[in-house]
């Protein structure tokens, strides 16, 4: 019973969400308060429905239901019950109705949240974020069904696939799709823009908190995703450009331009129309992630390949949602004034160019993940664009960025001189430099992009720095240091994440250029040497899983004759899903990870064991998580808190373009 009305919330939240498309922009065209007013509730029952119809579908997995065929094929009794709550959305449909619950709760914040909004804007906004819903709720319905019974009812589930079963997959999903979904109130708020026909101050203030949200759960979801793959493939690798990864990185590189887009359109009103399509692109990148993803056009560890007439419906929504806003975009940008000029050399050129090089590296991700699939279409030839492509194409844009984003932030708005603006940051460069230099003296045999991506990293770090010294004025120690602690939440949070991003080149500076590894077949008792540490295969024997057999091995590592550790890698066997999987067994550290790899038995005796040293891999999540928090501390400055004045008295009916 539980199980149907979950069922009939949905298709109920599917009529409140046409009613909230339709009566609150019909209220906005008119100037009819009573009409704009159905938003907010509209938005805050549509939540609920989809929150009770989610809360049914878990109960059904916690419970085992195997009267639901989504439950008789992602779970089993035997699953832990973290994995059977993972279940719900470990699967096409599952996540397509988290994907629906994550865009009714942002519509519903908006709601809430949004008092300070003109009620012409808020109507709007929450008109096309019920727009988007409506779409979504009809593909879910239609073709994705979640609720769909089996008859008979079988005794026992198939399980999800094991390669899913893990902490770092149950939590990675829910933050992408906040990352995802939250693009969509960009979206919103871009299209609201265009129809009302004005882009200002105001707007961009607005717009940033919901890109700042949604680019912090990205980043923490790809974050999540990359280190689960890290430890759990057994593949040793941190990133594989994978077309899936880069279904997440596309929307994130863009998300990021907007961010700082918008901040000229708040401080000086420039690029407007650039920063509109940027939010247009940003959600149009998400639902071609979506697309790839769940089209069935490619294969992957974690896509849900299936029925084809699931990519076609995704593919109709891009069309319409981006042929529609492009198309309301082309009408209206010519009216977008540029109310601030700025010199060559300023604060808005950094900006510029910023923008230009994350959205150049994003278009060098897109077409090597499209055009195998473009090739295929149109030519009939199978291609395949690996790791080699994408890091020679994308790594120069971001070495480029590396070398701007400290001296953009020190340069003035409107008009400054490049070189007093770089004046403070000498001693940086210097020392970002020595440091280069000394890494690619210590190194042997090694190319010097390892120590080049180090010093990037350096300078990144420094300038961040030097960036919120240069905040504090002049004076003595304690003056400056007090100034420090009542810097706005911004500035920290920017500090942060630049921080956070130098952390992070380090660590695939560190790994790409550093790794040590050795492949070789291991008997017991015997040892072998790599990287400076001695290890020992001591024993290997079965171990009984809540669901799964494993061979476990207990590996002695030792380095300069004292023991450091005994790792235990593992090979898993599902007999539900009769699928292995590879445990990987790390002991990470400061400047290096060991990393070892339980193979399978050799016929000629003993074991197949890989094993690496990866230099500063754990700098690599260690960035990610403190760009995430530099967003974090922006996100609670107070200046989003407060109603932005300027438009606060704005009559409720669209005004004309400027």
């Amino acid at each position: 019973m539980i199980v149907e009305l979950g069922h009939f919330a949905l298709v109920l939240a599917l009529f409140v969400a046409a009613v909230q498309t339709v009566l609150p922009m019909i209220g906005a065209q008119k100037g009819w308060p009573g009409w704009m007013a159905v938003a907010e509730p509209a938005a805050t029952t549509q939540f609920l429905l989809v929150a009770f119809s989610f809360a049914a579908l878990t109960y059904a997995f916690v419970t085992d239901d195997f009267s639901l065929r989504l439950v008789v094929d992602n779970s089993n009794t035997l699953k832990p019950m973290l994995y059977k709550v993972a279940g719900v959305w470990g699967n096409h449909e599952g996540s397509m109705l988290l994907w629906v619950l994550i865009l009714s709760l942002f519509g519903a914040c908006a709601a809430w949240f949004g008092g300070n909004l003109p009620p012409a804007l808020r109507a709007r906004v929450l008109s096309i974020q019920a727009l988007i819903g409506v779409a979504f709720y009809l593909f879910i319905l239609f073709t994705s069904n979640p609720f769909w019974r089996v008859d008979p009812a079988p005794m026992n589930g198939f399980g999800m696939n094991p390669l899913l079963q893990d902490p770092g997959l149950a939590f990675h999903p829910p933050f992408l799709y906040l990352g995802y979904v939250g693009l969509s109130m960009s979206f919103s708020f871009a299209v609201a823009a265009l129809i009302e026909g004005r882009v200002d101050a105001a707007w961009a203030r607005w717009v940033r908190p919901w890109t700042l949200a949604a680019w912090m759960f990205l980043t923490v979801g790809i974050a999540l995703g990359s280190l689960w793959a890290y430890y759990e493939l057994g593949w040793g690798g941190f990133w594989f450009w994978d077309p899936t990864e880069n279904a997440s990185f596309m929307p994130w590189l863009i998300a990021a331009a907007l961010l700082h887009s918008a901040i000229v359109v708040e401080k000086r009103e420039t690029l407007k129309a650039w920063t509109i399509l940027l939010a247009i692109l940003a959600f149009g990148f998400s639902l071609i992630g979506t697309f790839i993803v769940r089209s069935g056009v490619i294969t992957s560890v974690h896509a849900f390949a299936t029925d084809p007439t699931r990519g076609v419906f995704i593919l109709g929504l891009i069309a319409a949602f981006m042929g529609a806003a492009l198309t309301l975009f082309a009408i209206r940008a010519p009216a977008m004034e540029a109310k601030g000029v700025f010199s060559t050399v300023s604060r808005e050129t950094a900006l510029v160019l910023n923008n230009v090089l994350l959205a150049v590296a994003c278009f060098v991700v897109f077409i090597g993940t499209i055009w195998p699939l473009v090739a295929e279409l149109a030519f009939n030839r199978k291609l395949s664009v690996g790791a080699p492509f994408f890091d020679l194409a994308f790594t120069p844009f971001m070495m480029a960025l590396a070398v701007i984003l400290p001296i953009g932030t020190l340069l003035p708005w409107k008009r400054g001189r490049l070189a007093r603006a770089a004046l403070p940051l000498r001693g940086g460069a210097v020392l970002a430099v020595a440091v280069a230099l000394l890494v690619y003296a210590v190194q042997s045999g090694h190319s010097a992009l390892g120590p080049l991506g180090v010093g990037l990293g350096v300078w990144l770090i420094l300038g961040a720095l030097t960036d919120l010294a240069s905040r504090t004025g002049r004076g003595g120690p304690m003056a400056r240091l007090g100034r420090i602690t009542r810097l706005p939440r911004a500035d920290w949070g920017r500090v942060t994440a630049h921080a956070g991003l130098g952390i992070t080149f380090i660590g695939i500076a560190g790994v790409m250029a550093w790794q040590v590894q050795d492949i070789r077949v291991a008997r017991l008792g015997q040892s072998y040497d790599v990287g400076g540490y001695n290890i020992t295969l001591k024993d290997v024997h079965q171990v009984q899983g809540p669901n799964y057999t494993a061979r476990v091995a207990d590996m002695v590592v030792t380095k300069d004759g004292r023991e450091v550790a005994v790792m235990h890698p593992s090979k898993r066997f599902y007999p539900v899903a009769g699928t292995p999987t590879t445990e990987a067994a790390i002991r990470p550290g400061f400047t290096r990870d060991l990393y070892l790899v339980l193979g399978d038995a050799q016929k000629g005796g003993g074991y197949a064991v890989r094993t690496y040293i990866k230099p500063f891999a754990m700098w690599i999540w260690s960035g990610a998580i403190i760009m995430a928090l530099g967003g974090l501390l922006s996100l609670t400055d107070r200046r989003y808190r407060i109603a932005a004045g300027a438009r606060k008295a704005a009559p409720a009916q669209a005004v004309p373009a400027e």
